[in-house]
């Protein structure tokens, strides 16, 4: 399913490091930059993470509200979290889904609808689908 522009993007609700979230909800009358990376703990999306979360005022101020995704667990992404701070600068200050059961990565064509298991014994390869905004 590509989006198409002025399209409706798919709701969902997730998990993320802010805490439960349904999309539509979280979105409000804002507009909203949902990007996605692999797997977290990658060198290019570290540093990615960290460019974000220092633009973020920039964002703020036009209305946009930023959201990451990654299958890896929302605990893990506390820990990405650190490590984004001390290499870069700056941590994500915009939640980070932790989709884990491929629910959003499915929704959005990011990965096939066939995909299953632990996604901890996923390497960023088998995810690299996963890489969208």
């Amino acid at each position: 399913m590509a989006l198409q522009i002025g399209a409706v993007a798919p709701d969902f609700e997730a998990e993320t490091t802010e805490g439960k979230i349904k999309f539509h909800d979280w979105i409000g009358n804002s507009w909203a930059l949902l990007f996605s990376h692999p797997k977290d703990f990658t060198p290019v999306c570290t540093t990615e993470l960290g460019a974000l979360a220092k633009l973020k005022p920039e964002f703020d101020k036009r209305g946009v509200k930023l959201m990451g995704l990654s299958v890896d667990p929302v605990d893990r992404h506390s820990k990405w979290a650190e490590d984004i701070r001390e290499t870069q600068g700056a941590a994500p200050n915009y939640p980070m889904i932790g989709d884990t059961d491929y629910n959003v990565s499915k929704l959005y064509d990011m990965l096939p609808a066939s995909t299953s298991g632990d996604p901890l014994k996923r390497t960023p390869a088998e995810n690299q689908t996963v890489r969208n905004i």
